[in-house]
């Protein structure tokens, strides 16, 4: 909160989420939920989430299941087990009209961030979504980086990315405007960008070049131990721990014709949301 920019996503999830819980910080809306937390509160809290029913232990290493099985016991056999969670969050209606909000605030340098709803961590349209957002900003040769940072010069950074949660989640744009760039020139610039991608396939090439980054991201991070403990837990988590074994294909699989028509569905006018995060004039 008291770094520059620091709260953002406190204004801007708010912006695109009207229903789900999505709208709040996890920490709470607004420090007040903090302050008037009781210690009643916090242990009922405690003993809902934190309880063996709803954890996911991952042994990875030269280990024996019978053993494992064993020192599970010892260790966490006498904790009590509790209600098992269902989540049954209300849902997300369809953005209908497009929102703006503007801010003012003690930065360095005007920003801007654009989001879009997008599918689930597990719907089969999430890794165009992800290639989709690689494609924008992942290197110097990316589209926006090249088209708005190095020739038109309106942006001194430029990022697009996604959030990738468990229920619809957020593809975002953002950027920081250099001096006398207006946000209507800068929005118009990647707004043309965007429509680019839903008007022309993305040339077969540019589309494996990400792929390559998207497979390398995913081997490494698998190479450690402990980085395949925890990328088997978060899939455990998702619900299919053999997701495992599958996700670099997910990936490869995806086709030209899907980043088309993954653009075309998410950067609909109707759809976007617009923060303007202006930087205070210096007396």
């Amino acid at each position: 909160m008291n770094q520059p920019y620091g709260d953002v996503y406190l204004l801007l999830k708010p912006l695109v989420y009207k229903k789900h819980p999505y709208r709040w910080n996890t920490i709470g809306k607004d420090i007040g939920h903090i302050e008037k937390a009781t210690m009643p509160d916090v242990k009922a809290f405690y003993k809902k989430y934190y309880n063996p029913d709803n954890a996911i232990l991952c042994v990875a290493g030269d280990v024996e299941t019978e053993e494992i099985k064993q020192l599970t016991e010892k260790w966490f056999g006498e904790i009590p087990s509790g209600e098992k969670l269902q989540h049954h969050y209300p849902q997300e209606p369809k953005q209908t009209e497009a929102r703006l909000l503007t801010v003012e605030r003690d930065v360095p340098q005007d920003a801007f961030y654009m989001a879009w709803h997008m599918p689930k961590r597990t719907d089969k349209n999430y890794y165009a979504c992800d290639l989709l957002s690689d494609i924008l900003s992942n290197g110097n040769s990316s589209r926006l980086f090249r088209r708005l940072v190095k020739e038109k010069q309106l942006l001194s950074e430029v990022n697009a990315y996604i959030s990738g949660d468990l229920d619809g989640g957020m593809f975002l744009v953002s950027g920081k405007l250099y001096p006398e760039v207006t946000f209507g020139e800068t929005e118009k610039a990647v707004m043309q960008e965007l429509n680019n991608l839903t008007t022309k396939p993305v040339p077969e090439e540019e589309l494996q070049k990400v792929k390559n980054k998207a497979e390398a991201a995913l081997v490494f991070s698998e190479i450690s131990v402990l980085g395949r403990a925890m990328a088997l837990s978060y899939y455990e988590m998702l619900g299919n721990a053999e997701m495992f074994n599958s996700e670099v294909e997910r990936y490869l699989n995806v086709q030209t014709e899907d980043i088309q028509k993954t653009a075309a569905t998410l950067f609909q006018p109707d759809r976007k949301n617009v923060l303007y995060y202006k930087a205070k004039k210096k007396l």
